[in-house]
């Protein structure tokens, strides 16, 4: 896995407060990943980041941040915000794996199913006029997304260094471990 020889100008914006954080909050590696719910590439990267942070013993944490490709997936936008509103009720990362597992099925309908399904307090809060309260939260990931030079999903960054190719466990394994013996 290539990475950029300098950390992204962008490399403060790639963890805002209140990200939805996988693993030690204060782990010394932190993968940030810029991914869209109805993409299939994201789906596929979804375990390899949940690994790496469960295999890690504390030393990396993943952090979500939302960059929904709208013009290619008709779904995108209101699976983020319905994953916003789970993850009010620290349901996020359940609403993540819920949605990459029903990617054919995000209209509102499936949105309320799913979210029922995991438990959402209100399910229907996720769809609609109520999942608006989570759209400065999806408008200010895709912004920061952009600023930092994403231009699909997914896109990793390592401790603020774009990971570029396809992310695979070794190649994953191998940033990590760069991440770590940099400090």
């Amino acid at each position: 896995m290539t990475q950029n020889p300098a950390k992204t100008p962008a490399s403060s914006l790639l963890v805002p407060a209140g990200a939805h954080v996988l693993g030690n909050p204060e782990a010394p590696v932190t993968i940030v990943e810029f991914a869209d719910l109805e993409c299939p590439w994201c789906r596929d990267t979804a375990p390899v980041l949940h690994e790496a942070v469960e295999r890690s013993e504390g030393q990396v944490r993943l952090v979500w941040r939302h960059f929904p490709l709208f013009s290619v997936h008709p779904h995108a936008l209101t699976a983020a915000l319905a994953a916003e509103v789970a993850g009010a009720s620290g349901l996020f990362w359940a609403m993540e794996q819920r949605l990459f597992a029903h990617q054919d099925r995000l209209t509102d309908a499936d949105l309320v199913e799913h979210a029922a399904a995991i438990g959402v307090p209100d399910p229907g809060s996720v769809v609609g006029e109520a999942a608006q309260t989570s759209a400065d939260v999806v408008r200010r990931d895709y912004a920061d997304g952009l600023a930092a030079g994403v231009e699909g999903t997914p896109t990793v960054f390592v401790n603020g260094m774009r990971c570029r190719g396809r992310i695979t466990r070794d190649r994953l394994q191998d940033a990590v471990a760069q991440a770590l013996a940099a400090g």
